[in-house]
């Protein structure tokens, strides 16, 4: 959901995270990683403006980040 958010594509977040594109296809499927490579991922993200939602009775979940002026 993060990645279709911000319109980035699998080649796009892989490089922003320094990880193979079949990295983030793995993740995507739900396969494990190492959680190293978990958290690059998510750090590229955030970078690109995501906020991670913790679970709040209704799931975990993500937004992006409001622009602040």
């Amino acid at each position: 959901m993060a990645r279709a958010a911000l319109q980035m594509g699998v080649r796009d977040l892989a490089s922003a995270a320094n990880v193979s594109p079949t990295t983030i296809t793995r993740l995507e499927r739900g396969e494990p990683l190492y959680p190293r490579t978990v958290e690059a991922i998510r750090a590229a993200l955030e970078a690109a403006g995501v906020e991670f939602i913790a679970e709040n009775g209704g799931g975990a979940g993500v937004r992006l980040r409001k622009e602040t002026v």
